[in-house]
């Protein structure tokens, strides 16, 4: 078990590891400790390398990558049952690894993530593709073009990178204008950037200030000096009438983007708190 009142060094101290050593599924197994915080994270690893165990013996022991992405396929859609959710999109728990475990259903983030932690313990190594609006995985190859793309939302989909182009138009017609960057790979942290936005966007959306907060807490441990953060949290304490920090954020959002589109706005925001906290006293 992780001490929750701990859970916030633990994920600095995850997340300040090199790439090739920091542990993705520990991090983002941390994202989650705010909203569990008796989440038994030693449990779920346990349940990741025992899927990865499976799909290595699917695999009868060879580490051909197209055998392995089958056996994957096999083990955590087929026998497991693991499927995107579709119905509740916006669900928060879609975007907790925990819970993705436990209820086996996820958005495309956090299915990749899973989906990446299974095939890197069964000898696979995949990387995380963010693609705009649905994340995805793939299996690098010396050829861009002889990579797979993998789309765990949807079964683990494959499709050879060589013939993705003209899959997205067909699903988008002239909405999205393919090139072949879209299929870059993305660190770690990028993907857990990309969870926190999530996470943010829906409990700003929910209205859900507390829990908003411990995810921009996060964001800034990531990204210490964006002002797009600092910002967001000084907004999160105003709703929770932390006006003090509120004030202090939004001055330095200031002081870091003074050129910024809403710089006005925030201007007039900050003029009020002063107002404000200068009539409490």
């Amino acid at each position: 078990m992780i001490d929750p009142t701990a859970s916030h060094r633990f994920f600095s101290e995850l997340v300040s590891q090199p790439e090739e050593e920091l542990d993705l599924a520990w991090a983002t197994l941390a994202i989650a400790f705010p909203s569990y915080p008796g989440l038994d994270a030693e449990r779920c690893i346990e349940k990741i390398a025992t899927l990865a165990a499976r799909v290595e013996r699917r695999a009868g022991g060879e580490r051909n990558p197209l055998r392995l992405v089958a056996a994957m396929n096999l083990v955590l859609f087929t026998e497991e049952g693991f499927r995107g959710n579709s119905d509740d999109y916006y669900d928060p728990r879609n975007s907790f690894l925990n819970e993705v475990l436990d209820r086996k259903t996820g958005i495309p983030i956090t299915l990749s993530v899973l989906y990446m932690e299974v095939a890197r313990r069964a000898g696979l190594n995949l990387q995380g593709v963010g693609f705009p609006g649905h994340f995805l995985v793939k299996c690098p190859a010396e050829e861009a073009a002889d990579e797979l793309v993998i789309d765990p939302f949807h079964r683990g989909e494959v499709t050879p990178a060589g013939e993705f182009a003209s899959r997205v138009r067909e699903h988008s017609g002239e909405r999205l204008a393919f090139h072949p960057g879209l299929l870059d790979a993305v660190s770690k942290r990028q993907i857990l950037q990309r969870m926190l936005n999530n996470l943010k966007a829906i409990y700003l959306k929910q209205a859900d200030y507390r829990s908003c907060l411990a995810v921009v807490e996060r964001l800034l441990i990531l990204d210490p000096d964006s002002p797009s953060e600092i910002r967001d949290r000084g907004i999160v304490y105003f709703h929770l009438e932390c006006f003090s920090q509120a004030l202090a954020d939004l001055e330095r959002y200031l002081h870091a983007a003074p050129g910024a589109g809403d710089a006005k706005t925030v201007r007039e925001q900050v003029a009020g708190l002063r107002r404000f906290i200068e009539g409490m006293h």
